[in-house]
């Protein structure tokens, strides 16, 4: 029997397997960041690094893969709007 607990966690990274990458294609693809918060993005990637660590702290493997896969694109999408806020003020 499969505990669903567990299933609700890869469920939930499923579903959140979808959230930042939309953003960050839109940004690629026009170029354009202005209305997107770099305060948010930051605070964000801090709160999932803070996530990721007590993840592994609990040995979860879902708590872990989903917070890698969220570092990733929102750490892109941050290196993105610094980059755009050092060139462009």
């Amino acid at each position: 029997m499969i505990d669903l607990g567990y299933l609700a966690g890869w469920l939930g990274f499923g579903f959140g397997f979808g959230v930042a990458p939309p953003q960050l294609i839109r940004m690629i693809k026009t170029g354009k960041s202005n209305d997107v918060s770099l305060t948010t993005y930051v605070f964000l990637f801090i709160m999932m690094l803070g996530y990721l660590i007590h993840a592994i702290y609990i040995s979860s493997p879902v708590f872990i893969a989903s917070q890698i896969w969220g570092l990733t694109f929102n750490g892109a999408i941050l290196t993105i709007l610094i980059r755009r806020k050092l060139k462009y003020g």
